[in-house]
């Protein structure tokens, strides 16, 4: 008998319409709630970031360590990224080229220089489980509307998953006020509708970091 598996992991191909652009940085500090400033430096050097569609920023973060030490929750509060943290930018293929530019440049994040080395393109992950640290949700929103929400927007994109989990609530500051977020987690995605998710995003504001989907633990 032989027996091959549509969904094993080594068998399958991932496209590169869309990628994961990173950009080495020296930052020795950076506030906690940078997203906004960040996106504007970006917006700044790369005009067209936000008008493209498949454009998104990851906003930096940094991991918990093992001794104790935990990410600070308040806006005003100071990151701390090590020579291995990147920046990372998700950009359809055609821009690749066009983001280069940031490669050599100092962004400057309330007083906090970033520093723009060079960057390496990363391919989308292949997983089954999906998970956005920050979704835009509609503030008059309780938790199940969002994930009514949620599950008719991953739907009209023809997406088959068997497990959606809501987690915690985070506030984005933005000139317009704080912009309420949600994370969300998809599981039991088939590794093609992983790769879509990941292309494709959930929700408006990617240029701050929201709708992003990465594989649960990533960066």
């Amino acid at each position: 008998m032989y027996w091959q598996e549509e969904n094993n992991r080594e068998q399958f191909v991932v496209p590169e319409n869309v990628v994961d652009l990173l950009f080495q940085i020296n930052c020795p500090a950076l506030p906690v709630d940078h997203a906004w400033v960040l996106a504007e430096e970006i917006n700044r050097l790369l005009p067209w970031f936000s008008d493209e569609a498949q454009a998104g920023l990851h906003v930096i973060h940094v991991a918990d360590s093992g001794n104790g030490w935990e990410r600070p929750q308040g806006a005003e509060e100071l990151l701390y990224p090590s020579r291995r943290t990147p920046l990372v930018l998700r950009l359809p293929k055609h821009r690749i080229e066009d983001a280069a530019a940031l490669s050599g440049q100092t962004l400057n994040i309330d007083g906090h220089p970033i520093e723009i080395k060079t960057a390496r393109q990363r391919k989308l992950r292949v997983t089954d489980i999906l998970y956005s640290r920050y979704v835009a949700c509609n503030p008059d929103w309780e938790e199940e509307r969002f994930l009514s929400w949620a599950i008719s927007e991953l739907k009209k994109m023809r997406l088959r998953f068997k497990k959606i989990l809501c987690g915690k609530q985070n506030l984005l500051a933005t000139p317009g006020g704080p912009l309420l977020t949600r994370s969300l987690m998809v599981a039991n995605l088939s590794y093609e509708n992983a790769v879509y998710l990941q292309e494709q995003g959930l929700g408006n504001r990617r240029t701050l970091g929201c709708g992003l989907f990465i594989p649960q633990k990533s960066f």
